[in-house]
């Protein structure tokens, strides 16, 4: 069976500030996430679950990175306060951590590679398809 990415809800309820902009060469100028408008002390939530692969300090800034699985990486930055721990499993809409006074950075990576995160937020459309009684009544009959 195919695995299918998560479909991500967004890690806070504010209005994005700054979109994804992908730089043209490794070293442009860009957006390799999205900035959130939030205030001090907004709770921070992980959008899918994962499991935690850091949480802390880098260059006096805080920061969670959840792995997803299947190359499936989201980092969120500029933290006031982190909520978890490297090795923690933490469930979509548990609370990662407090946004600080700079704003919240939110980046997905898959196998390395930024990805725009606004291509894993939503819902995932299905195709549904009604089945007869009488099939269902052969499936039990097996």
């Amino acid at each position: 069976m195919l695995k299918q990415a998560p479909v991500f809800k967004p890690p806070v309820d504010a209005p994005v500030s700054d979109p994804f902009r992908m730089p043209d060469n490794p070293y442009g100028a860009g957006n390799r996430g999205v900035e959130y408008a939030t205030d001090v002390g907004d709770t921070v939530h992980a959008s899918a679950s994962g499991r935690v692969r850091f949480a802390g300090p880098v260059a006096r800034e805080l920061y969670v990175t959840l792995d997803h699985g299947g190359g499936l990486l989201s980092s969120y930055s500029y933290l006031k306060r982190v909520n978890v721990s490297q090795g923690d499993t933490v469930a979509q809409g548990d609370v990662v951590g407090l946004a600080s006074e700079r704003y919240l950075h939110f980046s997905v990576r898959l196998n390395g590679e930024y990805v725009d995160p606004a291509s894993y937020l939503g819902v995932r459309q299905l195709r549904v398809r009604l089945v007869h009684d009488k099939f269902l009544e052969a499936l039990s009959n097996e």
